[in-house]
């Protein structure tokens, strides 16, 4: 295993301090392309995003080369950034001028003498997926060994592949605001853009013209009332009114009379005709929310509605005849409670006709980052703030966290943020403390992992040192390139103890030290 020198720890250094800043993450990652350049040598350092459907990459920063106004894309296999994205493997060329698959898209070597330039391309990969493609140029005369080349600039990939994750996710999104309006998305209202999400919009569109009873699934806060009103509003119904329903707002007395209406004196307090919910639908869409929690009186009220169009005012005779259409929604399981007998089987089977249910927001994954930006957008806006984008570790809190309120958590989340934020940007300290604590346990877990490596390797590479001079602190500073100030902090901070490396008392007299 090939250890890294000094100067590149440092540079190592340098870049995991550049990621802890809370900058946007273009200028983050151009920064990190220019540290390469100016510590590295490696030249020409350019970051491409992978779309994950297509598995298409894009140029998206580069260092020493003006993409300005430039589109440059790879397809999967297509030059070498095009095959290390679609395989994830890196690769190498000695000599740019013998290597036929090298593109130059950007042109940024056309004058340039290629046979005197090393190319390093290497995968980024987080959460075991590659999520870009790092790459650059370095002089290869300069360049004494490829391999070492290699692992130095995929030690690099590795700590930039969170911020290039995210990056990814905000150029998605940012792209995803742009054809929103002729997206598959059948309101602007529902934002998602998840495989999930996708069949759901997917039944929204398939439903919305018939006048087939639905029954939405899904927990509480998952958005059940915006398909409804997706479903009227792309339907032949959408001139007609939308009637929404609280099943579980209502005391089970009066159920039935805000449903079906009832005629003056039908009970105490009636001292008029009152139209129902069914009356003011007429024409249009009326939406039972929580509809397992309907009364067995109204339930079997609602089965005749639904096989004959008709029912009954409260308190008389008359029959009422209704044009409407019935979307009704549940956060149970309707099966156990028709089981248990809570619930009529016979009106489930009337309901239940085309069923679409509705994921959990923490099963949507990027849609989280998506819904987000939404939120930003619509609360900034209310409160006339210019908070316009989320920090990677409020990013990473976001994602992380469970939701069981699902999307009416999520905005509450950020309705508060937008409220908090003192900038233009949402941080951890804006999230409530249930995220926090997962930001900072998070942040813990990252930073130990990060400075776990470079310990490791700055133990390593100070121990072979002291084993050279022989515990002498002054030559092994020497040899590595510092002051003897440095190596004796390092010393105590790593817990070495350079005494063991001394030639021992009485033994044969001490080699000289190796030339270096």
């Amino acid at each position: 295993m090939s250890i890294h020198s000094f100067e590149e720890l440092a540079a190592l250094h340098a870049i995991a301090k550049i990621l802890a800043q809370p900058q946007e993450l273009r200028d983050q990652l151009e920064l990190v392309l220019k540290e390469m350049s100016s510590r590295l040598g490696m030249q020409r350092g350019m970051i491409s995003l992978l779309d994950r459907e297509t598995g298409q990459a894009w140029l998206d920063v580069a260092h020493d080369v003006n993409i300005e106004g430039m589109d440059v894309t790879y397809q999967p296999g297509e030059g070498i950034t095009g095959k290390v994205a679609q395989t994830g493997r890196p690769m190498a060329i000695a000599n740019l001028d013998l290597e036929a698959h090298f593109l130059d898209r950007t042109g940024a070597r056309r004058f340039l003498n290629r046979s005197e330039l090393a190319f390093l391309c290497v995968p980024i990969i987080y959460d075991a997926r590659v999520v870009g493609v790092l790459s650059a140029d370095k002089v290869a005369h300069k360049v004494d060994n490829l391999d070492r080349e290699m692992a130095m600039l995929s030690s690099v990939a590795e700590l930039i592949a969170k911020a290039v994750h995210f990056r990814a996710l905000e150029e998605e999104n940012r792209r995803l605001r742009q054809i929103i309006g002729r997206s598959q998305t059948p309101s602007v209202d529902i934002v998602g853009r998840s495989k999930a999400m996708q069949e759901v919009f997917g039944l929204i569109a398939q439903v919305a013209d018939s006048g087939t009873t639905v029954l939405i699934y899904g927990e509480t806060g998952t958005g059940k009332e915006l398909v409804a009103r997706s479903i009227h509003l792309n339907s032949p119904r959408k001139a007609g009114p939308l009637v929404q329903v609280n099943c579980a707002a209502m005391p089970d007395t009066l159920i039935e009379s805000e449903l079906f209406g009832h005629e003056k004196g039908a009970f105490t307090g009636a001292t008029h005709r009152q139209r129902g919910r069914f009356e003011e639908a007429h024409g249009g869409t009326i939406f039972l929310d929580e509809v397992d929690e309907l009364s067995a009186a109204a339930q079997a009220k609602l089965l005749r509605v639904l096989q004959e169009k008709q029912f009954q005012l409260l308190g008389s005779s008359k029959i009422v005849t209704v044009n409407v259409r019935i979307i009704a929604a549940t956060n149970r399981t309707l099966e156990q409670d028709v089981a248990s007998g809570r619930f009529r089987a016979d009106l489930y089977y009337r309901l239940n006709v085309f069923p679409i249910f509705l994921p959990p927001l923490r099963e949507r994954g990027n849609d989280i980052i998506l819904l987000a930006d939404y939120f930003i957008l619509k609360y900034s806006t209310i409160v006339e703030k210019p908070v316009k984008r989320i920090t990677t570790a409020a990013m990473d809190a976001l994602l992380s966290y469970h939701w069981p309120g699902n999307v009416r958590e999520l905005e509450n989340c950020i309705e508060r943020a937008v409220l908090l934020a003192a900038g233009d940007s949402i941080d951890s300290i804006h999230l409530p403390p249930s995220l926090q604590m997962k930001t900072k346990e998070g942040g813990k877990k990252e930073q130990s992992k990060l400075n776990t490596v470079i310990e490791a390797q700055e133990r390593a590479l100070i121990t072979d040192a002291l084993k050279e001079a022989q515990g002498n602190q002054t030559r092994a500073a020497k040899m590595l390139g510092t002051t003897k100030r440095i190596i004796q902090y390092k010393i105590r901070k790593l817990a070495i103890n350079p005494v063991r490396f001394r030639p021992k008392q009485g033994g044969m007299p001490p080699s000289p030290p190796k030339n270096t």
